[in-house]
């Protein structure tokens, strides 16, 4: 299925959690929020959250700099 991902398009396999994402994405990485088409996907919502196609998600995780 086809959603963007930061802003690209993504191909998914039917199914994919937003944890699965992540995984995937950030190496599991513990600093990161996701948005689903919006709004902030709880980290407690991530394994029963399914992507669809079409959604726009936004896998952001803190920088530090100055």
């Amino acid at each position: 299925m086809q959603v963007t991902v930061n802003g690209e398009d993504t191909q998914l396999t039917a199914g994919t959690t937003v944890a699965d994402l992540v995984a995937a994405r950030s190496g599991g990485h513990d600093r990161v929020a996701v948005a689903l088409n919006g709004d902030v996907v709880p980290r407690s919502s991530w394994p029963e959250t399914r992507i669809s196609p079409g959604d726009a998600l936004e896998v952001l995780a803190p920088t530090a700099g100055g």
